[in-house]
């Protein structure tokens, strides 16, 4: 049986860490499950974990008034969702909702916040991971963006 740091040196943002720092991390981690449907994070609520998606997809949403929810992009295996666990005042700022089954590794943000703490090099190294993380998403919701007023103008 795989352990949890087997299954976070698999995972493509962990990828490259050493043995130690993937041990380090994987205790604050545990597997988790959701069915299709499950909401992995609701708008508002405190972020307190994030979540290494291993298998199947989650629909980041955002509600918009007299249409409901709508899906402004999809997470799939090998990515991160969530971020809100690292900067104050730690609240999601959308939903996630699985869109079939889901297999994940959640973290508990505040244990990788102190390990972090503790550990300089490997928080370093976490957030120049997460920083490049959150630049990707902010150039894909650009692109949707241009995508969304360029069809506007047609």
């Amino acid at each position: 049986m795989e352990t949890l740091d087997d299954l976070l040196a698999k995972h493509h943002f962990f990828q490259g860490l050493n043995a130690e720092d993937l041990k380090f991390l994987a205790g604050c981690a545990s597997n988790v499950h959701f069915d299709a449907g499950q909401y992995l994070l609701r708008e508002g609520e405190e972020a307190e974990r994030f979540y290494a998606i291993r298998d199947g997809t989650v629909a980041v949403e955002i509600h918009v008034p007299d249409r409901g929810p709508v899906v402004v992009q999809t997470i799939g295996p090998g990515e991160i969702l969530g971020w809100s666990w690292l900067f104050p005042p730690f609240r999601w700022q959308f939903d996630a909702r699985a869109r079939g089954e889901v297999r994940a590794t959640v973290f508990d943000g505040a244990c990788v916040r102190k390990k972090c703490d503790t550990n300089p090099a490997l928080g370093y190294e976490m957030m120049k991971r997460l920083a490049y993380l959150v630049s990707q998403r902010l150039e894909a919701t650009r692109v949707q963006l241009l995508d969304l007023y360029g069809s506007a103008r047609s």
